[in-house]
């Protein structure tokens, strides 16, 4: 009778501590959206948040991947190897979004050059500003225009924009780069702007695709694997809700945020991520924010601030006024912003991006092993 009570006491300290390892994890996700839904609305989607949410994902998936390795024998069993292996899926569909980020974040790369041409024809501290300035300026606004609205082939609203903003451009710019191959069928595929997925790729179906049967799991799930099945749904609801704030933010082939997934509130995560959801959508439904290129601050910033200089320097007349002076010096200040933001935001942004990619194939490739694994053993 002692040995006996001894295994179970045992045994009910293993699974005390498993309860408390999923405990654990369920508050790590609930505190971090807390703290990520305290952004006051000026800092919200800016390129800082952005990369901080990256951080809470990849903090959030190390900690999943340790609860998969500590639950290998219930993984390789019904039903949680079946709710195991749709995040799996999920996590392949999400490697093409990954790689149209960076191709997007190379994009605004382009749009920033074009912004330097800009700021460089208004550095002079003499103002000894002239027509050659102005000329250098107009021509860097005008391509600039043309970049941002030269999208015709993946079929986005960006060729619909303001046409004040610039004229639409058919010329392509067929520069290929190295790029990930997500390894879900669209990796052998190029096209022109660098993308790295296929003609016929939609961020916005991929985001539905992957939005498909994420539901919150049933009472007798969550009671025959012990609670995993509850960290399988948070993770995948983490990884859905940052992949949609990728898409939402950065300009991407046929972007789209009427993606529909639910958010429960019932999980102590649910209530922050929701308030996010909602805020975020509040914002991609503003009139100045509609059919843009992207809902990311610092897109936006470009987009008032070109469209401020443009009206400028079509309206400038020589020699300048004193006000006319002092217009030109702000709108350097402000462009001088962006290109700062840019220049140290920009390249940490596309490594977090390029992190996320590899601890997914990281993540499924070592739960698809340990899963083979324990299948050859029955």
């Amino acid at each position: 009778m002692r040995r006996e009570q001894v295994h179970s006491m045992e045994a009910n300290h293993e699974f005390s501590a498993h309860e408390l390892e999923l405990e654990l994890f369920q508050k790590q996700v609930s505190d971090r959206f807390h703290d990520l839904s305290a952004v006051s609305a000026d800092d919200l989607l800016s390129i800082p948040w952005i990369r901080k949410l990256l951080d809470v994902f990849l903090s959030c998936l190390e900690e999943f991947r340790v609860i998969l390795a500590n639950s290998k024998e219930l993984v390789s069993k019904p039903p949680l190897d079946r709710l195991v292996a749709e995040f799996f899926e999920r996590s392949v569909k999400a490697l093409d979004i990954c790689n149209a980020t960076r191709d997007g974040i190379e994009k605004i790369r382009l749009w920033q050059k074009h912004l330097e041409i800009v700021l460089r024809a208004f550095e002079s501290q003499q103002r000894a500003w002239g027509e050659a300035q102005f000329r250098r300026a107009r021509k860097g606004l005008m391509d600039l225009a043309l970049a941002m609205l030269d999208d015709k082939d993946s079929g986005s609203v960006f060729s619909h924009r303001n046409r004040s903003f610039g004229r639409h451009n058919a010329t392509k710019d067929h520069h290929h780069r190295r790029h990930h191959s997500s390894g879900s069928g669209s990796g052998g595929h190029s096209r022109s702007l660098s993308w790295s997925v296929s003609r016929s790729w939609s961020a916005a179906k991929q985001l539905q695709s992957i939005a498909t049967n994420l539901t919150a799991p049933r009472a007798n799930e969550v009671a025959a694997t012990n609670g995993v099945a509850v960290s399988v749904f948070t993770m995948s609801s983490l990884l859905m809700f940052v992949l949609w704030v990728l898409v939402a933010a950065i300009p991407c082939q046929d972007r789209g945020l009427n993606t529909h997934f639910s958010i429960p509130r019932q999980f102590s995560w649910g209530t922050p991520m929701y308030s996010l959801h909602e805020r975020i959508v509040e914002v991609s439904r503003k009139r100045e924010r509609r059919n843009c290129n992207g809902l990311l601050k610092e897109i936006y910033q470009v987009e008032r601030c070109a469209r401020h200089m443009t009206d400028m320097v079509d309206m400038v007349q020589f020699p300048l006024t004193e006000e006319q002076k002092l217009e030109v010096e702000n709108g350097g200040q402000e462009l001088a912003l962006i290109c700062e933001a840019f220049k140290n935001g920009l390249d940490p942004l596309e490594r977090q991006v390029s992190q996320v990619f590899r601890r997914i194939m990281n993540c499924r490739t070592e739960g698809l092993d340990f899963l083979s694994k324990s299948n050859s053993l029955e």
